[in-house]
């Protein structure tokens, strides 16, 4: 009876919730998500978040071409991504599989570019990421690292001009793929 009181005591002192983080409110949510965005752009941006079930729902319906996506607080640290509206069919896509454990994301996706059931651009588009440590009460990331990325479909080095790894500028990265994309660092 001792060891089971004890493993009890034990496990009623530990800390951190054993359960999923709820996600900050809708506000907190938003103003964290356009960070990544061009500043230029982020009023005008519609914003998507999560619930507490952990499902993903608009926060705010904007006016402008860029989707930004919050922090997701299942993950561990604190990650955001804005993204030109014609890419919404793609990452929405591959959230989908992620979630159903689907390894060979980018293989499904091709196959279904390819045959026109996945939404995906014939033209340039962008999206931004923004990682860092987050701080709510200030709306600042803290070691900020930025990352600009230029979708370019089937691009390839020859096309484009830029290698095809990285060597301290842009480049361009899966050349060949309906997802190529020209891949830019800001330096922190």
């Amino acid at each position: 009876m001792r060891p089971l009181v004890a493993t009890v005591c034990l496990f009623a002192f530990l800390p951190g919730p054993l359960q999923a983080q709820s996600p900050p409110e809708a506000e907190l949510q938003i103003k964290a998500a356009v960070q990544a965005a061009p500043e230029s752009m982020r009023d005008a941006a519609t914003v998507r978040g999560y619930t507490d079930e952990g499902t993903i729902t608009t926060l705010r319906e904007g006016s402008g071409t860029l989707v930004c996506l919050a922090d997701d607080p299942t993950d561990d640290g604190f990650h955001v991504a804005c993204y030109h509206e014609s890419l919404a069919p793609f990452m929405r896509r591959g959230r989908e599989l992620r979630r159903q454990g689907v390894t060979a994301v980018d293989s499904v996706r091709r196959v279904e570019i390819e045959n026109g059931s996945l939404s995906y651009p014939d033209q340039p588009a962008t999206l931004y990421n923004l990682s860092g440590t987050y701080d709510p009460a200030t709306n600042e990331v803290e070691d900020a690292s930025r990352l600009h990325v230029v979708y370019v479909p089937y691009a390839t080095g020859e096309s484009t001009g830029l290698p095809t790894r990285p060597e301290g500028g842009p480049w361009l990265m899966e050349p060949g793929q309906p997802w190529a994309h020209i891949m830019i660092s800001d330096p922190k």
